[in-house]
């Protein structure tokens, strides 16, 4: 089977190089973002597919709007591709472009179809507390993620999983499902399903105010969206900028399911005397661990933490750092 790989960040990864490695596919070329430039110095780096791509001495297309560049849409017609294969390319196809491969544009997206179509299923999936995840293998069309669907594979939810490890584990899943898909589609083992759109929920681009943490809402919420909006959740500590990127929430029917040692400390908080009124006050450090906050419902233990212009760091080392204290109280972020 011939194909053309559409794909731009390390999730697209494992597909791209579980296809090079197969016998039964040829990946001809490889289309991804353009080089951006990041870090110090400003460098252009290259995107994770396209260094594999060019391990491997693949033709790469970095078109800046693929759908307007008509050089690109030549070339990927003279190709003669069965199938053009999508993994978070990070742009939209036009229909010439999906109408080009004999079997189709298949595109790989991170969640169980129809819920959570859009630029950031993982991470709202987490942020909305969902206990169950997925990736769905989808025929697309000129819609946002909405074409008939072909094969799915579910995986749980663990509580203190973030968007990164949870897009690792997808990135695997995804990578078997895709191949999966592909031989059962040129043998006509799958019949694509259309997507029930009375049951969709979408999943938009996150927004610099979706980082930002409000004391006053429940620890589970907080710990969600610190999980989900991982690393970039902010709150403020003695009026300068504070990065939470790891937490534990404490006071909710989660607690049976943390490890032992954090059950433990969930134990002694329900025997605290006193409840501050105060969201976002210290109530107490965990020994080795870091520090515990107030919410508006529950409590919230701060387990790495990043201060302006630093590195991330344990919540125990912040707290020794800083000589942090009970009734110290952090602010909202902004």
């Amino acid at each position: 089977m011939k194909i053309v790989f559409f794909g731009t960040p390390q999730f697209a990864v494992p597909t791209l190089e579980k296809l090079l490695n197969h016998s039964e596919f040829e990946v001809l070329a490889v289309v991804t973002q353009p080089d951006k430039r990041r870090e110090r110095g400003n460098k252009l780096i290259p995107s994770p597919v396209k260094t594999i791509a060019t391990t491997h001495s693949l033709p790469v297309w970095q078109p800046q709007s693929v759908k307007k560049n008509t050089e690109t849409l030549t070339q990927l017609r003279q190709l003669d591709a069965d199938v053009f294969v999508v993994v978070a390319y990070g742009q939209i196809l036009s229909q010439k472009i999906l109408d080009t491969p004999k079997l189709g544009c298949i595109n790989l997206h991170g969640s169980i179809l129809p819920k959570y179509r859009g630029a950031a299923p993982i991470q709202w999936c987490l942020h909305n507390g969902e206990r169950e995840t997925g990736i769905t293998t989808m025929l697309m069309d000129a819609g946002m993620d909405t074409g008939a669907m072909l094969l799915k594979a579910t995986t749980p939810v663990g509580l203190l999983e973030n968007a990164q490890d949870l897009a690792d584990r997808l990135a695997v899943i995804g990578a078997d499902l895709l191949v999966e898909t592909l031989l059962k589609l040129e043998r006509k083992e799958i019949e694509p399903i259309p997507q029930d759109n009375s049951e969709a929920t979408y999943a938009p681009l996150i927004q610099k105010q979706d980082y930002v943490l409000d004391w006053s809402k429940s620890a589970i919420e907080l710990h969600n969206q610190i999980r989900g909006f991982y690393p970039n959740c902010t709150a403020t500590f003695r009026n300068k900028p504070l990065k939470i990127t790891a937490s534990v929430p404490f006071g909710s029917a989660c607690d049976r399911e943390l490890p032992s040692e954090l059950q433990e400390i969930a134990t002694k908080l329900s025997n605290l005397s006193t409840v501050s009124d105060n969201p976002g006050e210290v109530v107490s450090i965990a020994k080795g661990i870091g520090a515990i906050a107030q919410t508006g419902e529950g409590f919230l233990l701060l387990r790495e933490v990043q201060l302006a212009g630093k590195r991330p760091q344990s919540g125990w080392d912040f707290v020794n750092g800083t000589r942090l204290t009970v009734g110290e109280v952090f602010g909202s972020g902004n």
